[in-house]
């Protein structure tokens, strides 16, 4: 009986750890900013005064309001382990190069100020879309949203609640249950105090969508990103795109060109 009552003492405090720290877990928050060189720094204020930065790049080749002539833009929101300074070369590689770019770090990221959170996020995600459609040279009918892991969360959210001319995702999951269902099983779904719900926001989406997933992901599956994928709103055409043998960290690595390609060719 003893034994019994000292593994439920354990159980208990797991749980409780897991309860207390979840936001810590999903949002590890790394700092730092990297002097990146080109582009231009900028810089949003929260409602509270929480001062967020990010950076801008215009469509290469000057394109856009010094032509007189306006550009498609992609909004990027990246994962929970990163912030601009971790991926900008992957932005530099990756992005459409017809478009311009805005990449902004989430609260208590990179070189924003505050405390990480979900309800954070999202502002900081309206924030930035606000931002991105207000630039001159920016057509704001032609705004794509992308979002990998944790981003996919921020980017479902900006397109349940603003138009958009098209999403793209990269390793989504469906939501934080779904997630705490498969890493924490012995866990009450009821203690899952963070939402991040992309299977029921995108039933409301209602635009063209494009969804990366590799397929040795073990931890996001790939079953989560076809959920998600078959979830869409029929707003527009739903492309898949298995990227093979790729985890959750090296879909970049082993997409390549096709990765490359594919957005370049979404991001008309």
């Amino acid at each position: 009986m003893s034994i019994v009552v000292g593994l439920l003492g354990i159980y208990v405090v797991i749980v409780a750890l897991l309860w207390a720290f979840q936001e810590k877990l999903t949002f590890p928050a790394p700092r730092g900013e990297w002097a990146i060189g080109f582009g231009e720094r900028v810089e949003l204020s929260m409602h509270d005064g929480t001062r967020l930065v990010g950076w801008y790049l215009a469509a290469e080749g000057g394109a856009g309001a010094a032509q007189g002539r306006q550009t498609p833009a992609l909004l990027w929101f990246y994962g929970n382990g990163e912030n601009i300074a971790a991926i900008w070369p992957i932005i530099r590689d990756f992005r459409p190069p017809q478009a311009a770019v805005l990449v902004v770090d989430y609260p208590g990221y990179g070189a924003s100020e505050g405390k990480p959170s979900e309800a954070g996020m999202y502002e900081a995600a309206d924030l930035a879309f606000d931002a991105l459609r207000a630039r001159p040279g920016v057509d704001s009918n032609r705004i794509y949203i992308y979002g990998r892991s944790l981003g996919s969360a921020a980017a479902t959210h900006v397109a349940s609640t603003h138009e958009i001319a098209g999403l793209i995702l990269e390793s989504p999951f469906t939501s934080a249950r779904g997630m705490a269902a498969r890493h924490y099983r012995f866990v009450p779904r009821s203690l899952v105090r963070l939402s991040l719900d992309n299977l029921g926001r995108m039933p409301g989406i209602h635009c063209p969508t494009l969804i990366f997933h590799g397929t040795a992901d073990m931890l996001v599956p790939m079953t989560m990103g076809q959920e998600v994928a078959k979830a869409a709103g029929g707003g527009g055409p739903v492309e898949f795109v298995m990227i093979e043998g790729a985890g959750h960290n090296d879909t970049y690595d082993l997409g390549g060109n096709t990765y490359r390609d594919k957005i370049a060719a979404f991001v008309k």
